[in-house]
């Protein structure tokens, strides 16, 4: 595949560059499987609809026909299950979860790596993703199977790593 350079400009990046390396939704590491694209996650509704509403020119547009989205506010009520399942971006920051080159955090990177990006923050990121999958166990130990109503904060916030929570 021929590299494609990428160059961003939106709200929180100015002239940011990177290159596309893989096919679009291929090519994944074997041990990151996640259960949800960008656009399934953006449609089922994440992070309050605030994430990403000012960036839609880097990700293709069907990612953002069907999304659910608050550009002024995060508003719980976009959520799948309706509650708010996210820390601020200003703790992600000073707990030093954010990289540079992704000031949106795990989402953003994630997006960006199944657009075809690869990079040095892969493997710190996977990692972070694998690790969120505890959550999973405690939702599986603790709720009757597809009973929604239980921990919804903890399968809201598991739609956020890419995990389908609504087949637990």
């Amino acid at each position: 595949m021929k590299k494609k350079l990428v160059i961003v400009n939106d709200k929180m990046q100015k002239k940011y560059r990177y290159y596309i390396t893989e096919p679009v939704g291929k090519n994944f590491r074997d041990d990151f499987k996640p259960e949800l694209t960008p656009r399934e996650m953006l449609e089922l509704g994440v992070f309050g609809g605030k994430y990403m509403t000012d960036c839609q020119k880097e990700f293709p547009k069907s990612w953002f026909k069907k999304a659910k989205l608050s550009p002024s506010f995060s508003d719980k009520n976009i959520n799948f299950f309706k509650v708010q399942a996210s820390q601020p971006l200003k703790v992600w920051e000073e707990k030093g979860w954010i990289h540079g080159d992704d000031p949106r955090g795990w989402f953003q990177w994630y997006a960006r790596y199944y657009m075809g990006r690869r990079h040095e923050d892969d493997d710190r990121q996977i990692k972070r993703w694998k690790s969120f999958r505890r959550h999973l166990s405690a939702v599986k130990n603790n709720c009757a199977k597809g009973d929604l109503s239980c921990r919804s904060r903890q399968r809201q916030a598991l739609l956020h790593w890419a995990y389908d929570s609504r087949k637990i």
